[in-house]
């Protein structure tokens, strides 16, 4: 559980009262955008998350800004495949529309999230790659809370963050 005491030491785990991006309320807040601003942990998750998807077929990797994007890129680097990243609402100026990447028929591609609660992002994203023809072959997250019904695959579990605290 290397990954989860570092989370803990650099107080990716917050006690307190929260507000999740689901509305839920919690008192334990996953703070995997911060942790994510520490090259050892991100080099670390991009790491673990290769190991569990390695068997998995997937050409490209799919995210949603904010949260999946640094891990996203991480684990880009090091699979060399291609991703695609989800704007959370659509871009009207500039490079318009409401993704980085493309999408071709049939492509597979593996979903990262940062943490999972609902589901409700990665619902939005896998649902967004089908309407584009692609197809998902996989959703990995680095924390799952264990509150959605998805089959996701995660380095941790919200329980193995609140043992020993």
């Amino acid at each position: 559980m290397k990954l989860a005491e570092m989370l803990k030491g650099v107080g990716a785990v917050k006690h307190g009262d929260f507000v999740l991006s689901s509305g839920k309320k919690s008192s334990i807040y996953i703070d995997i955008k911060h942790a994510a601003t520490k090259a050892e942990i991100l080099d670390l998750i991009s790491e673990e998350m290769e190991k569990l998807v390695r068997k998995l077929e997937y050409d490209k990797i799919a995210c949603i800004e904010l949260g999946g994007v640094p891990i996203a890129v991480a684990l880009s680097l090091k699979t060399k495949k291609d991703l695609v990243i989800f704007r959370k609402e659509r871009k009207d100026y500039g490079v318009e529309g409401d993704k980085i990447g493309e999408i071709n028929e049939g492509e597979r591609f593996l979903v990262v999230e940062d943490v999972i609660t609902t589901g409700r992002s990665v619902r939005r994203v896998v649902e967004r790659i089908e309407r584009s023809g692609g197809v998902v072959a996989g959703i990995v997250a680095v924390v799952d809370r264990q509150e959605s019904n998805l089959n996701v695959m995660s380095l941790l579990k919200l329980s193995d963050l609140l043992e020993n605290v």
